[in-house]
C-alpha cells in the first residue's frame, strides 16, 4: 500500500456508522445509567420486623376500637312470666274458682283443707293443721276433714289471695309454704276460728 494511503485519516462519519463504535456507545450509556442510579437497600432482618411490629400494633388498635366501640350488649333472655314468679312477689292474685282436686278441678284446686294448687304450683298453707282426709284415721277427722275442705274452697274461691313466704320456702314434699290472706287477714286463721283448724305448732296431732 502506497504511505500516503496508509497515514490518510478515516472520514468521522465512517467511524459513527462501525459496529464498533455503536458498542462503545452503548457500553458507555449503560455504565452512565448504572452509575447515576439510585442504590437500592436491602431489608435487614431488624427492618422488616419492625415492620410486622408496626403492623401488627396497628391492626390491634382498629380491631379492638372497632370492637369496643360498635359492640352492643347482649340482648337479655326473655323471661316467661312463671306463675311461681307471682306468688313469690305477695302480690294479690285474681279471683278465680276453685275446683276439688280429687274430681278433677283442673289447676285450681282444693285438695284439702290446708292444700291447695294455684297456677299449676302446690301450696301447702303455713300457719294451720286440719285434719287428715287421705285416709282419715276415724270418722270425726273424717267430717271435720271434709268440712274444712268444703270451707277452704269457699274461701279461696270468694276474691282475690295474697301469699306471704313464710320462714322457708318449701316443705319436704316440695309444696310452696305460704300464707294465705285477703284484705291482711289470714285464711287460715279463720278455719281455726271456725274449729275447722289448729295453729300450726311444728307439728302434727292427731284428731280422733
Amino acid at each position: 500500500m502506497p504511505a500516503s494511503l496508509a497515514q490518510r485519516p478515516v472520514p468521522e462519519s465512517r467511524v459513527r456508522h462501525s459496529p464498533e463504535f455503536h458498542r462503545e456507545a452503548a457500553a458507555r450509556r449503560h455504565a452512565v445509567r448504572w452509575r447515576d442510579a439510585p442504590r437500592r437497600r436491602r431489608a435487614t432482618p431488624q427492618g422488616v420486623l419492625a415492620v410486622l411490629a408496626i403492623a401488627g400494633a396497628l391492626g390491634f388498635g382498629w380491631t379492638s376500637a372497632d370492637r369496643f366501640a360498635g359492640a352492643r350488649p347482649a340482648a337479655a333472655p326473655a323471661v316467661d312470666a312463671a306463675p311461681a314468679l307471682a306468688l313469690d312477689a305477695e302480690a294479690p292474685l285474681p279471683a278465680r274458682a276453685f275446683g276439688l282436686c280429687h274430681s278433677g278441678g283442673g289447676r285450681d284446686c282444693v285438695v284439702d283443707g290446708d292444700t291447695f294448687w294455684i297456677d299449676g304450683e302446690k301450696i301447702r298453707i303455713a300457719d294451720i293443721d286440719t285434719p287428715e282426709t287421705h285416709p282419715p284415721r276415724c270418722a270425726l277427722e273424717a267430717e271435720l276433714g271434709a268440712q274444712a275442705t268444703r270451707r277452704l274452697r269457699a274461701l279461696l274461691s270468694a276474691g282475690p289471695i295474697t301469699l306471704a313466704m313464710a320462714d322457708r320456702d318449701t316443705d319436704r314434699y316440695g309444696r310452696k309454704l305460704r300464707v294465705v290472706l285477703r284484705g291482711g287477714e289470714s285464711l287460715g286463721g279463720m278455719l281455726v276460728a271456725e274449729g275447722l283448724a289448729r295453729p300450726w305448732e311444728g307439728r302434727r296431732r292427731p284428731w280422733c
